[in-house]
């Protein structure tokens, strides 16, 4: 592997774009679905990363059957 290239910061944008992409096609998503979907187990920091980007993304907190609330994000 090459000494120069950053593992984390190239999956952290691949991570990024697909989740961008998931949610401009009218998508939400939440932690347990960015994890499962696109191996990302930090979606708060990406989300991050999008809204530097200046692309408003909305949230709410949604109640789960097993009682526990977790965010979810839109566009």
């Amino acid at each position: 592997m090459r000494d120069d290239v950053n593992v984390n910061e190239a999956s952290s944008a691949s991570q990024k774009s697909q989740i961008l992409a998931h949610l401009r096609a009218g998508n939400s998503i939440t932690g347990v679905q960015a994890f499962y979907q696109f191996g990302s187990s930090r979606l708060a920091a990406r989300i991050a990363d999008i809204k530097k980007d200046g692309i408003e993304v909305k949230s709410e907190f949604v109640k789960l059957p097993n009682g526990k609330q977790v965010k979810r994000y839109f566009l």
